[in-house]
């Protein structure tokens, strides 16, 4: 979809600025420390109930799964394969011993690792553009500004942020993998930008625990600073992250993306393969600091919807006390 799917990026940095205005004071005057909390004091506990056990299904069995099975897979090709399950069980057990730290470990953890990720990203991201110079207009040293300038030639419709209606015909309703029609379906238009991102978006940054735990801690001026300033970073996402994702295609269509296995969730690792061994070490060590805090995060989540939320307001209150 090329730089359109920037909406959910850019949409979010306004999102933040809504929940640091007006979502947080709300959260920290009532004294709030988990979602489901929140959602007794406006609803009632039956509600609050419910999204407790919603959530935490959700965290163990999609958010926990897919950050681990992607980060694996994403170091284990930069290492060049036939790893994936030890890297998946070194990550958890990593993720585990940080979340023993609790909130201010991982805090320190994600400090750490963003910035490594933000300048390691801009790197990535320059070293990209200068290889599509190289490999596409055959440059014996390659210029990131010429190296932008040919992705925009070789795939003008990556550049767009409004996707076109696709037309529908007979053909086209009879063809599910017709990819004109997905695009769309995924960022249907003008509609997109003033309704349902609006929805994802505060819901995920204003009422998800694991994002909104990081600020819940805090007093009200820290809580607004880091919120403003994590949205401030979204609005370099779609440059770190889509760039590349960009010049892997051109590179991939014109057959010089040699680490590319046909699978999309490997095309970001085949362009940090065309790093130096000093730089490719770096973006492993990035990579798997990113990944660590983001499962010792989601471990830090699911431990404090349980033991505030499902353990101190129901099973302590209903299971039998046993004096040893």
């Amino acid at each position: 979809m090329g730089v359109a799917v920037a909406a959910y990026e850019w949409i979010a940095a306004v999102a933040l600025i809504i929940v640091a205005v007006w979502f947080i004071p709300i959260y920290l005057k009532n004294k709030i420390y988990t979602m489901p909390q929140f959602l007794e004091t406006r609803y009632n506990k039956s509600v609050s109930l419910i999204m407790a056990v919603f959530w935490l299904f959700l965290y163990v069995i999609v958010n926990l799964t897919s950050i681990l099975y992607l980060g694996a897979l994403a170091i284990d090709t930069l290492l060049g394969g036939g790893y994936l399950h030890a890297i998946m069980i070194v990550l958890l057990v990593m993720a585990l011993l940080i979340g023993l730290g609790g909130m201010k470990v991982i805090g320190y953890t994600d400090v750490i690792q963003v910035a490594v990720l933000i300048i390691g990203g801009f790197a990535t991201v320059y070293m990209a553009l200068q290889i599509v110079d190289q490999r596409i207009n055959g440059a014996a040293v390659g210029s990131a500004i010429a190296g932008f300038k040919a992705l925009m030639n070789e795939a003008p419709g990556h550049f767009k942020l409004m996707l076109d209606k696709p037309a529908v015909t007979s053909t086209t309703l009879s063809m599910p993998e017709n990819l004109d029609v997905q695009k769309y379906v995924v960022l249907p238009g003008l509609a997109m930008y003033f309704a349902g991102q609006w929805i994802v978006n505060l819901n995920y940054w204003g009422c998800n625990q694991y994002i909104t735990q990081r600020a819940l801690g805090a007093d009200l001026r820290t809580a607004r600073t880091g919120i403003l300033f994590a949205g401030f970073l979204k609005l370099f996402m779609p440059i770190i992250v889509m760039l590349p994702g960009i010049a892997a295609y051109v590179l991939h269509s014109k057959g010089q993306l040699p680490g590319f296995n046909g699978v999309k969730d490997g095309a970001y690792s085949a362009i940090l393969g065309f790093l130096p061994i000093g730089l490719k070490g770096l973006a492993v060590a990035a990579l798997t600091a990113a990944i660590v805090a983001s499962l010792a995060g989601k471990v830090n989540s699911i431990s404090t919807i349980y033991t505030l939320d499902i353990y101190k307001n129901i099973l302590s209150q209903t299971l039998p006390r046993y004096k040893w």
